[in-house]
């Protein structure tokens, strides 16, 4: 008898309420049921049952067209763990050279640890000592560490730099590799897991990251005392100074992380700190998802456009000077959809805007 493809408790948790059609992004662009995740789940039951065969390609449409953004599972009463259930679902569906070929490929770069130190060194990006000499927070003795991120590395370097200003006293491990995030949501479980616990006993203490993605993943390997995203460490400091802007305080709004929100709940902390520093506006969808979604943007970048253009709107008529990220995949994102409009507006992660405070 072969092994199930699906966690049977979690696939029989789904009692099809429909209370997740309106939270999904892909059902609200299409319509369509088998683009929910009630309409998902039904798929996964049929590929459990051996109703469908693997190369369906409805099941092949759906397991790449679902954002993975988890914006299902709060408004969910039975408490399914939908972005689990995707994960097995892809680690499933994109074995061999099923897998798409560009999601193998930054997998394949993302895991060597070695590559990703050196051209994280190039990029210029937060180095350290392995121990620091007092606690990142309070200054009692502990060892808390700041992850850099694979990608974030080479692309957003000074993120990590932001965030060691920020909090001089973590520890900035060299040798730290991959959280694995990026091959648990792109079919490779396995690589996933041993990557987060890899890099569990790499860094000591608690692990702060400025990616709300590698938090979530992390938790769900290690557990979540382990690790926190940069706003959630901060929020019991009270931060001074203004961020101005043509002498006058800016305006600032947010996009959430989806995982960060929707797998960990982290809401509150980071539109605490930008309130204290700036004009908080609240964007109407800033809780849903802007079409980065990992390597959605890259694997499917019509539909993510489609998305990320309403987000461009909401932005454009909140009349902001900043739009705040909480993971690098939403800067990139917000970054490269605001050049294209021409926007005066700018895209920054919350650690960068921080040290914007006059």
């Amino acid at each position: 008898m072969k092994d199930p493809i699906f966690n049977a408790e979690q696939l029989s948790r789904c009692i099809s309420c429909g209370f997740c059609l309106p939270a999904c992004p892909t059902y609200a662009q299409t319509g369509d049921e088998a683009s929910s995740p009630r309409g998902r789940i039904t798929l996964m039951r049929s590929l459990q049952d051996g109703e469908l065969p693997l190369d369906d390609p409805v099941l092949k449409e759906q397991a790449s067209f679902c954002l993975g953004c988890r914006a299902c599972e709060p408004v969910c009463p039975a408490g399914v763990e939908y972005g689990s259930l995707l994960e097995q679902w892809r680690d499933h569906q994109w074995q061999g050279t099923r897998r798409p070929w560009l999601a193998a490929a930054l997998s394949f770069i993302a895991a060597r640890r070695g590559l990703i130190r050196l051209l994280g060194t190039v990029r210029g990006a937060a180095r350290g000592r392995r121990r620091a000499p007092h606690g990142g927070r309070d200054g009692q003795g502990g060892q808390d560490s700041l992850m850099l991120g694979c990608y974030e590395r080479m692309l957003f370097p000074r993120v990590s730099k932001a965030a060691q200003s920020l909090v001089p006293g973590l520890s900035v491990p060299a040798r730290q590799g991959c959280c694995g995030a990026l091959h648990a949501h792109n079919g490779d479980l396995a690589a996933g897991e041993r990557l987060a616990e890899q890099l569990g006993r790499d860094l000591p203490g608690t692990i702060v990251t400025t990616s709300g993605g590698c938090a979530a993943h992390i938790a769900s390997v290690l557990g979540r005392e382990r690790v926190r995203e940069l706003s959630a460490y901060l929020e019991a400091q009270t931060v001074q100074g203004d961020v101005r802007i043509q002498g006058r305080r800016a305006r600032v709004t947010l996009q959430d992380s989806c995982h960060l929100r929707n797998g960990l709940g982290v809401i509150t902390e980071p539109r605490t700190l930008l309130s204290q520093v700036a004009d908080y506006v609240e964007l109407p969808s800033a809780g849903t998802c802007c079409g980065a979604a990992g390597t959605y943007a890259l694997l499917r970048p019509k539909d993510s456009r489609t998305i990320l253009d309403a987000k461009l709107d909401e932005i454009a008529a909140a009349e902001v000077d900043y739009v705040v990220a909480v993971n690098p995949g939403c800067l990139r994102q917000l970054q490269t959809g605001l050049r294209r409009r021409r926007s005066t507006v700018q895209a920054v992660h919350i650690a960068d805007f921080l040290l914007l405070r006059e």
